[in-house]
C-alpha cells in the first residue's frame, strides 16, 4: 500500500470525504484493522436493508458494542442513507464507540437537511495520490492519467484509459443523477464538457449557459455540485475587500488531470506544448489544494487579475497576509516576457515574496523574482 499524507483520527470520530476511487476505504481498512464494525453502504443488501429501517443499525451496533468489544463503527457511502446519522448520534450520546463515517460528498447530506452531529465529528479529506506520496512517478503520466490510485497502479496505459472512461461515464455522468443530485443527465454531461474544456480558465456563466441552453443559474448550480462532490476547485480572485473578491469570476480546477483528459477525451499521449502547460498548471494547483486540505491548513488560495488582463496564477494567504505570489510555467527557461505579471503584481505588493515555478534544474533569481524547481516548492510547502 502506497503511504498517505492524511492521518485519521483513532480516539474521535470523524467524517472522511473524497471523491470515489481517491482511496479512502483503504485507508480506512490499513488504520482500522481490530474491533472495528464495518458497513458499506454500496452493497445491496446493506443498502436496502438500511434504509428500509434504519432503526436495525442501532440495534446491531449495540449488540456488538456489548457483546463483541468493537471500538470504531465505520460506514462507508454514509451519504447514501442520512437517517443512519440519527441513529449514530444517539451512540455516540450513549456509548464510547467512535465512528467513521466516509463518502464521496457532503452535498447530499447538507441538501438534505441530514444530522451532520452537531460537532461531535471532524471532517477529513482524502483526494488522488499527493506529489510526496508517489514523487519517483513519471511526470508526464500524471499529467497525462491523474493518479487516482486505481489508475496509478494500472499495469499500462490501455488500462489506465478503461479505468478513467469508467470513471467518466459510470460515476460523473450516471451515478451523480441516480443520487438524485441532478435530474437532467443530458443537459449535465453537455456542461461538464463544456467545463473541462475550459478547465483553468476564467468562468463565465453566461456564455456557458448559452452553449449549454440552460438557465444561468444552472449553470451555477452544476459548478457547486462538481465543487460539493470535490471534483473540482474554485479559485477565486484576489481582492483587498471581501465584497469585490465574491463578485468577481472564479476559475475552475479538476480533481484529477486524467479526469479531465478523458471528458476531453484526449486519449493520445499529449504533446501540444500549450495544453500541457494548462494540465502542469492544474496540477500544480491542484498539489496546493491537496496540501492545504489533507494536513488542514488554515491557507487560502487565489489567483490574481488586473482590468488589463495581467494575471498571477496563484497567490497564498495565511491569517489575512499574502504569504506568496506564484506564477507557473511548462517551460525550463524563463524570458522577461513570462515575468510580466509578477512585476505588475510587485507594483502593488512589494512585500509579498514573488516565484516562478517551472522545469528548471536549479533555482536562481531575477531581480526579486525567485525562479525555483517545481519539485522543490512541492516539498517547500511543508514549510508554510
Amino acid at each position: 500500500m502506497i503511504h498517505r499524507q492524511l492521518v485519521l483520527p483513532t480516539n474521535k470520530s470523524f467524517f472522511l470525504f473524497g471523491p470515489r476511487q481517491s482511496g479512502k476505504t483503504t485507508l480506512i481498512n490499513f488504520s482500522f484493522t481490530k474491533n472495528t464494525y464495518k458497513i458499506n453502504l454500496l452493497l445491496s443488501e446493506q443498502f436496502f436493508k438500511y434504509i428500509k429501517e434504519p432503526s436495525l443499525f442501532r440495534k446491531e451496533v449495540l449488540e456488538k458494542y456489548e457483546n463483541a468489544q468493537i471500538t470504531h463503527v465505520c460506514i462507508d457511502e454514509v451519504q447514501r442513507v442520512p437517517a443512519l446519522l440519527n441513529e449514530v448520534q444517539f451512540l455516540m450520546d450513549n456509548t464510547t464507540l467512535c465512528f467513521i463515517l466516509s463518502g464521496s460528498s457532503a452535498r447530499k447530506l447538507k441538501r438534505g437537511h441530514a444530522n451532520l452531529l452537531g460537532g461531535r465529528a471532524v471532517q477529513r479529506f482524502l483526494f488522488p495520490l499527493m506529489w510526496q506520496e508517489i514523487s519517483t512517478a513519471n511526470l508526464s503520466s500524471i499529467l497525462q492519467y491523474g493518479s487516482l490510485p486505481p489508475v496509478f497502479n494500472a499495469e499500462n496505459d490501455i488500462d489506465k484509459i478503461d479505468i478513467l472512461n469508467a470513471y467518466v461515464d459510470v460515476y460523473l455522468r450516471e451515478e451523480i443523477q441516480s443520487e438524485g443530485i441532478v435530474r437532467n443527465i443530458g443537459a449535465f454531461s453537455k456542461f461538464l464538457d463544456m467545463a473541462s474544456s475550459q478547465f483553468g480558465e476564467l468562468v463565465n456563466y453566461s456564455a456557458i449557459a448559452r452553449e449549454c441552453q440552460q438557465p444561468v443559474m444552472t449553470v451555477k448550480t452544476y459548478y457547486e455540485i462538481l465543487s460539493d462532490t470535490l471534483i473540482g476547485f474554485k479559485l477565486e480572485p484576489w481582492r483587498k475587500s471581501l465584497r469585490k473578491r465574491l463578485s468577481g469570476h472564479p476559475k475552475f480546477y479538476f480533481f484529477d488531470n486524467g479526469v479531465t483528459n478523458i471528458i476531453n477525451r484526449y486519449e493520445q499521449k499529449i504533446s501540444d506544448s500549450f495544453l500541457l502547460g494548462r494540465l502542469f498548471e492544474q496540477f500544480i494547483i491542484l498539489e496546493v489544494i491537496k496540501f492545504i486540505k489533507t494536513l488542514q491548513k488554515n491557507i487560502n488560495y487565489y489567483y490574481w487579475r488586473t482590468n488589463t488582463g495581467t494575471e498571477v496564477d496563484l497567490l497564498l494567504e495565511k491569517e489575512g497576509k499574502l504569504i506568496g505570489a506564484y506564477e507557473i510555467k511548462w517551460s525550463k527557461s524563463i524570458s522577461n516576457s513570462q515575468l510580466t505579471g509578477l512585476k505588475s503584481f510587485q507594483e502593488d505588493y512589494p512585500d509579498v515574496p514573488c516565484h516562478i515555478i517551472c522545469q528548471a534544474e536549479e533555482q536562481y533569481r531575477v531581480g526579486n523574482i525567485l525562479v525555483m524547481n517545481w519539485k522543490k516548492f512541492i516539498i517547500d510547502l511543508e514549510k508554510l
